[in-house]
């Protein structure tokens, strides 16, 4: 960092990570200003209207996964609560639901898991163990896991940072907090604030330029501000739209080698649960449903009794409906429901009260949904993270380099390290 000793950090984008980093630096007596695109706090942390839904809804990030220290450790600070997901997972294939059951070859896979040395694609790596026919259902399931809850491509992700979920059989611990992630957002702004970090909206940044041993922020409309260092949290896709010194620019060239992935996501209220009980079939305690519909994924908020699910698509198969409007994806979840029930598209439709949603990667301020492991990733990863002699530094979930890439808790951990960096500097 070539300022030993900043006084005013310029942090650009007021999601997760930018507010952990402010809180920070705030806390320790540092002068903090962020600039944030949107109108709001949170990034792709997306609270909709609680009347809409009739409780804290999310139209972005939702679940804590795993341990997640540093997203627990707020939440016992902030004085709210987490609530686990409860329920059953159900698949619908070939006409039929069924409870999740182990892979006939699953130790084969764990087996091959623990052997693998040298980091590869997902597509490759079922390539060269599983390319047989007997294999089928194996792929199948694995490829839908990468594509749908990681929101990867197959043939960029990395097979060794995809390990720990497989063993796991993608059943990591998952929770909700009471309040949503906006009741999070709503302590780590006010904290901020009442440090003295100024939080200034609308504005999107499209340059930073080196002025000396300080920096020059400039927005859209050419307003420049100055600091003493200025640290990017902004989704991976955005960075080519900032205009960055030499130096930043070689750096921030890594983030091609750190896979983004895209996710539609829908919210569908009804007048009441009708998927509890399916001809003769109790779906009272479903929790996530797999099937091979156009939107494969849905889930409930069971345990809580709410008329409403959730329809999730992720994965590069998004781009080939990048062009539908919101009405359209909401159509085209109704009818992904009314195949997997085998219910009329109008019946569901009569008993829709609320709908909602976004295709992330048409988000003028996200280009997508979150980040995944490539094999080049931690290279890459290292060489963004990098400060030494240089004012503009790197932050965000993409950085981070634990088990949970992709996640809130990377957003919230990687504030936090960058911000320990600066002080660590002076």
């Amino acid at each position: 960092m070539n300022n030993q000793h900043p006084d005013h950090i310029v942090v650009i984008g007021a999601g997760a990570s930018g507010l952990m980093i402010a809180r920070e630096l705030g806390r320790a007596g540092r002068r903090v200003t962020i600039l944030e695109a949107r109108n709001r706090c949170g990034g792709r942390i997306c609270p909709l209207p609680t009347e809409q839904f009739g409780y804290p809804a999310e139209g972005g990030a939702e679940f804590v996964h795993g341990e997640a220290p540093v997203t627990r450790s707020l939440l016992r600070e902030a004085g709210l609560s987490l609530l686990s997901v409860q329920g059953t997972q159900w698949t619908m294939q070939d006409g039929s639901f069924s409870r999740g059951r182990p892979d006939p070859h699953e130790s084969q896979l764990h087996q091959a898991l623990k052997e693998l040395s040298a980091d590869l694609p997902v597509e490759a790596f079922l390539r060269r163990y599983f390319a047989g026919p007997e294999y089928d259902r194996l792929r199948h399931s694995i490829l839908r896991m990468v594509q749908g809850y990681d929101a990867a491509d197959p043939s960029r992700a990395s097979t060794l940072a995809l390990r720990d979920e497989w063993m796991s059989g993608g059943r990591a611990e998952q929770a909700r907090i009471v309040g949503g992630y906006r009741a999070l957002i709503e302590f780590l702004t006010g904290e901020c604030r009442r440090q003295g970090t100024q939080i200034n909206m609308g504005i999107e940044v499209r340059a930073i330029e080196s002025a000396g041993r300080q920096v020059v922020i400039r927005s859209v409309n050419g307003d420049g501000l100055v600091g003493d260092v200025a640290v990017v949290t902004a989704p991976l896709p955005l960075l080519h739209e900032i205009a960055l010194p030499l130096e930043a620019r070689e750096r921030a060239a890594a983030a091609a080698h750190i896979g983004f992935g895209n996710v539609i996501k829908m919210l569908l209220r009804f007048e009441k649960r009708w998927w509890t009980d399916i001809d003769g079939r109790d779906l009272s305690d479903m929790s996530f449903l797999l099937s091979d519909a156009r939107i494969p994924v849905w889930w409930t908020q069971f345990p809580a009794e709410r008329p409403v699910l959730t329809g999730w698509f992720g994965g590069p198969k998004t781009q080939a409906i990048a062009h539908l409007a919101e009405d359209e994806l909401i159509e085209m979840g109704l009818t992904s429901l009314s195949d997997i029930f085998a219910m009329s598209t109008n019946d569901l439709r009569s008993m829709l009260v609320e709908a909602w949603a976004r295709n992330w990667g048409n988000d003028p301020f996200s280009r997508g949904a979150y980040s995944y492991a490539t094999p080049e990733t931690r290279k890459a990863q290292s060489a963004l993270s990098s400060s030494e002699e240089s004012a503009v530094l790197f932050s965000g979930e993409a950085l981070y380099s634990g088990p949970d890439m992709g996640t809130v808790e990377a957003a919230l951990a990687s504030g936090l390290e960058t911000a320990r960096g600066i002080l660590a500097s002076g």
